[in-house]
């Protein structure tokens, strides 16, 4: 009976390659593809009304629009192409040299404190100040406000997040597989957040419209009154 490995998908197998080759790019790649998957998705799921646009509009413009794909999701593409990647790969980089060659539960717990205590917090506030900017910031208070506004609500859910994928990690996954697995868990979860934070937006102007119709009708019964 045979005791090897069963055997890796090729797409999986040419990946890795491409990792090992051009480590930078491919993460570069693999994240800006994800970041346009999450906003594509994201606004679709949430029920986000697709932009109006122009009855002669060209027919890819149409698609495009229904299929909810907008400027927003480009600029999220270019960000995890240009910041997001780059970053990571380097930050991950410097935790990876601090720990090489170190095993046992003490450097275990040490790489999920240095994570969680240094790259998450500067993951969260990059992430934020990127936010800012790709939803129309004008000035720097305004990143400032919006990193200050959400900065411990992205690292709460990253301290719940990271040592439980740390930990899956660490015990199940082989070292070569870590990086689509990270990926992939990001993934998840930033659609899952991305969903959420669009219909807490989208139920808000709901409501808000809900009020200002209910004022007018208030106002109009008073004048004639």
């Amino acid at each position: 009976m045979s005791t090897g490995k069963a055997p890796m998908h090729p797409l999986l197998a040419q990946y890795l390659t491409q990792l090992s080759t051009n480590p930078l790019r491919t993460k570069a790649l693999t994240s800006s593809t994800f970041c346009f998957l999450q906003e594509v998705i994201g606004s679709n799921v949430a029920g986000l009304p697709p932009p109006q646009i122009s009855k002669d509009a060209a027919p890819l413009t149409k698609a495009l629009a229904r299929a909810r794909i907008d400027s927003k999701a480009i600029k999220m593409a270019l960000y995890g192409f240009f910041v997001s990647a780059p970053l990571g790969h380097f930050l991950v980089g410097l935790l990876q040299k601090a720990f090489a060659g170190k095993t046992g539960l003490k450097a275990r717990l040490g790489q999920l404190l240095a994570s969680n205590l240094l790259i998450s917090p500067i993951n969260a506030a990059v992430f934020l100040a990127s936010m800012a900017v790709i939803n129309g910031a004008k000035s720097v208070d305004e990143v400032i406000r919006t990193v200050k506004g959400g900065f411990f609500a992205v690292l709460r859910v990253s301290w719940v997040v990271s040592p439980l994928s740390m930990t899956i990690a660490q015990q199940f996954i082989p070292v070569e597989l870590w990086v689509p697995f990270f990926n992939t868990i990001q993934f998840l979860v930033g659609t899952f957040m991305n969903i959420k934070m669009k219909k807490m937006k989208l139920a808000a102007a709901r409501k808000e419209a809900e009020e200002r119709e209910r004022e007018r009708a208030r106002t109009a019964t008073e004048e004639k009154h």
